[in-house]
């Protein structure tokens, strides 16, 4: 199944973490990395913090959802996240947005990502890879909902 995961830090050395979060991923069984965004530095939400680098990696995975979101969890633990407060800084930060086409609400995990149509953060690397795809709930391309937000607060980060 391809699933989209979006991948976030705002501390200590950024771009490390996503590198090492990405290298994680592409070592989880049954899973490998197909493609990934540009890479975006963007405006926090909540707190006063630092800014964040963002981007969205593309994955093959026969891992179901659960299994694909827990392993996530895992590879955030593993690399110092600390869940202290709503929005508030992160070493690493993924988010499953999309698995397939599928619509799922259970305790803890939602596809589509809940808030993936409310963030330019998410929604501007996502058109990087498929921004015909379409929101499997709202039918409107990727494209299309980034067009209805303000994306001023992301900008491409250059090394």
């Amino acid at each position: 199944m391809t699933a989209y995961v979006a991948l976030g830090s705002n501390l200590g050395d950024r771009a490390a973490y996503l590198l090492e979060g990405l290298s994680r991923l592409s070592r989880l069984p049954e899973t490998r990395l197909l493609r990934l965004s540009s890479l975006y530095e963007t405006e926090p939400l909540g707190p006063p913090q630092p800014l964040y680098l963002n981007l969205v990696a593309e994955v093959e995975t026969a891992l179901p959802p659960r299994g694909l979101l827990e392993a996530m969890l895992a590879i955030e633990r593993a690399l110092g996240r600390e869940r202290k407060e709503r929005y508030g800084p992160r070493t690493l930060d993924l988010d499953l947005l999309l698995y397939g086409d599928m619509v799922l609400e259970e305790e803890g995990l939602v596809l589509p990502h809940p808030r993936l149509h409310e963030r330019a953060f998410v929604l501007v690397p996502l058109c990087d890879l498929v921004p015909e795809g379409r929101h499997p709930l709202l039918g409107k391309t990727f494209a299309e909902l980034l067009a209805g937000l303000d994306p001023s607060g992301v900008r491409p980060y250059v090394v």
